[in-house]
């Protein structure tokens, strides 16, 4: 397995693409109100990222339809924005992909609209301060297989656990490279496989369940969700290691 290490440069173009990135998702989530419907908050990212000189990366990868991946309620990860208007109590998930200059960037949030429960605050806040945790627990020499033991141990002891079968990734001249990174360890022992290295670039993206990790995929062919029915939440950044930490590409 080839994870390709960047040079200073690639980072900065790295950067570029992400900043446009993090810039959308604030713009979602400012705009995440009552009455606003899936198909116009998607339009509003496309505008955003082709008004700052990059294109959305999803449109039409791997044939899907629309630039932003908007996952409603039960839907994890992967949902196609549609005319539903947004609901006083739902949640919803924003993942935006781009490219700028042959670099891509990725990252994702969870945002609640207006008023949610307690339980969804606590399925959101799994999800950022998991990414938060593994991001910090990030050191040069540390296997990919700590890192998915970190996310794991993270989510399960605020009370939920991970999706299955979907990972965090690399990233760089393609929208996925090598290595895959679930969030959860995969296989017995954390102490094999591939180690972080400065100047690697990858996505982390934990994928929060409440009581069963098995996946399954809706009618449409995208939307995924957990075999429990019950809502999930997604949080991601693009990080490099630069200096033997890791820093966040993926910020407005």
């Amino acid at each position: 397995m080839a994870i390709a290490l960047r040079q200073p440069a690639e980072i900065e173009k790295l950067r570029i693409a992400n900043k446009i990135v993090g810039g959308a998702l604030e713009l979602l989530k400012q705009n995440t109100k009552v009455g606003i419907s899936l198909k116009e908050l998607d339009a509003m990212a496309e505008e955003y990222i082709l008004s700052h000189g990059a294109k959305p990366s999803f449109k039409g990868l791997y044939g899907f339809p629309n630039t932003v991946c908007t996952s409603l309620n039960q839907v994890i990860i992967h949902g196609i924005p549609t005319d539903y208007r947004l609901q006083e109590g739902d949640i919803i998930g924003y993942d935006i992909g781009t490219e700028a200059d042959g670099w891509f960037g990725d990252a994702a949030i969870t945002v609640p609209v207006g008023k949610v429960t307690a339980k969804d605050e606590e399925l959101i806040a799994c999800a950022r301060e998991s990414l938060y945790e593994a991001i910090e627990s990030i050191k040069v020499g540390m296997r990919f297989k700590e890192l998915s033991e970190v996310l794991e141990k993270s989510i399960r002891k605020k009370g939920f656990v991970p999706l299955h079968s979907f990972c965090g990734h690399g990233i760089g001249k393609k929208p996925h490279e090598e290595p895959e990174i679930p969030n959860y360890l995969d296989g017995k022992s954390s102490k094999a496989g591939p180690k972080i290295k400065n100047g690697m670039v990858f996505c982390i993206e934990p994928m929060i369940c409440q009581k069963d990790s098995k996946p399954l995929i809706l009618e449409n062919k995208w939307d995924v969700v957990s075999a429990d029915g019950l809502r999930g939440s997604h949080y991601e950044h693009t990080v490099a290691i630069v200096n033997g930490k890791a820093e966040i590409l993926s910020l407005a």
